[in-house]
């Protein structure tokens, strides 16, 4: 066991330390992004808001998207039933809204999940004259120069997409809560200026016709994820998809421990049906980590008893820990510099973003075995059979 450790430990250093070169790169990147003129481009956009329930702070959240800046643009606030408990909270949103907003009846979905169903009949219903559409959440709260910075990349018609990404903030001072912030930290990295970029359906910008002659509608028509799909329609046809740090959108977030699960479960089962090529190297990664730290933990648990030194054992074991704090550390500068009006929340909270991330990887290896042994999520009290990319079934 011990061989086996020493090469686990090698495997972790050699991995963080590549890692750790790659957040350089991001938070590089995340600078000279901060400092770039977003530009001039300000065509007529529809801004496109499922929503579904009441959530934390949903009336702030509503508003914060009438009150954009610099920008040409009307929401689109979308819902399954008429009916929904939401129903009151947008339509004071939009009667005091000082931009443009309707309200979409999008209806029951039919071989799609809820969300991919609600975005459909909204595109169908849109004007011609909306050259651009952009694709937010009910949970996010972005500030008041998101949308300009988000569209107006979009006048270099090379560009196909737009993205960006949340980051969470706990609403509530609770275990689950805390362990979904720290959850979701690690994602904000994936995103990069070279990388294989996806669209995060929280917050994309998209030129309309890029968006028709991708064939977007057509791949949402079977589809549980509304970015995964956007991501592949996109991917087909060869065009580009660029991350925006300086567009990060604040989440404040409350939940347990069973919202905690269904949320991770959701995100990481999805991905293995949208996106196997990721899942399989992620999987692999979390659970060499988690491996290393419990083999590790059980060599040292051996020397004390068998009361023999164990420092050297301490000191591996405490590696990839040190270099998973650095990769941190510097995720959390770079969200910092770009969220800089909640720099004091977040700096108030950096033991979540920095510690508690360092066991994050045992919460991940959970959902990576749950997606392999079920195909059903659960997504604001729907159940969805997720029998492929192209086929699912409402429960």
């Amino acid at each position: 066991m011990e061989t086996l450790f020493y090469l686990l430990v090698f495997l972790q250093i050699l991995m963080g330390a590549y890692l750790i070169w790659q957040c350089l790169e991001w938070l590089g990147y995340v600078r000279r992004r901060l400092q770039t003129d977003p530009g001039f481009y300000a065509p007529r956009v529809a801004v496109l808001c499922p929503c579904k329930g009441i959530e934390p702070g949903l009336e702030r959240n509503l508003v914060s998207l009438t009150e954009f800046e610099r920008q040409n643009y009307e929401i689109f606030f979308i819902l399954a039933s008429a009916t929904d408990s939401a129903r009151s909270i947008i339509d004071r949103v939009v009667k005091s809204s000082r931009v443009k907003a309707h309200v979409v009846i999008a209806g029951n979905p039919n071989g799609c999940s809820e969300k991919v169903n609600n975005l459909r009949a909204a595109v169908e219903q849109l004007d011609p004259e909306f050259e651009v559409l952009v694709f937010t959440d009910s949970d996010g709260r972005p500030g008041k120069t998101w949308l300009h910075h988000l569209v107006a990349p979009l006048g270099d018609v090379r560009i196909g997409a737009t993205t960006t990404m949340r980051w969470f903030i706990p609403n509530r001072s609770n275990l689950p809560t805390a362990l979904l912030a720290a959850w979701n930290a690690p994602v904000v990295t994936m995103l990069s200026e070279k990388g294989k970029n996806f669209c995060w359906g929280g917050g994309t910008a998209i030129r309309r016709s890029n968006f028709e002659q991708s064939g977007v509608l057509d791949e949402w028509k079977n589809s549980v994820s509304d970015d995964y799909s956007l991501t592949a329609a996109l991917e087909r046809t060869n065009r580009s998809i660029v991350f925006l740090p300086e567009c990060l959108t604040l989440s404040y977030v409350e939940t347990d421990f069973q919202g905690l699960l269904e949320f991770t479960n959701r995100q990481v089962l999805i991905t293995r049906v949208y996106a196997e090529k990721a899942w399989g190297p992620a999987a692999a990664t979390h659970l060499l980590y988690c491996l290393t730290l419990l083999f590790g933990a059980l060599l040292i648990l051996g020397d004390v008893f068998a009361q023999r030194p164990a420092f050297h054992l301490v000191t591996l074991t405490f590696l990839p820990l040190l270099l998973s704090a650095i990769r941190s550390s510097l995720r959390l500068i770079g969200v910092t510099e770009a969220l800089s009006a909640a720099r004091s929340q977040i700096t108030g909270q950096a033991w979540i973003y920095v510690l508690l991330t360092l066991f994050i990887p045992f919460l991940y290896v959970v959902n990576f075995a749950n997606s392999l042994v079920t195909r059903k999520v659960r997504w604001r009290g729907v159940t969805y059979e997720l029998v492929g990319p192209q086929q699912t079934r409402v429960v």
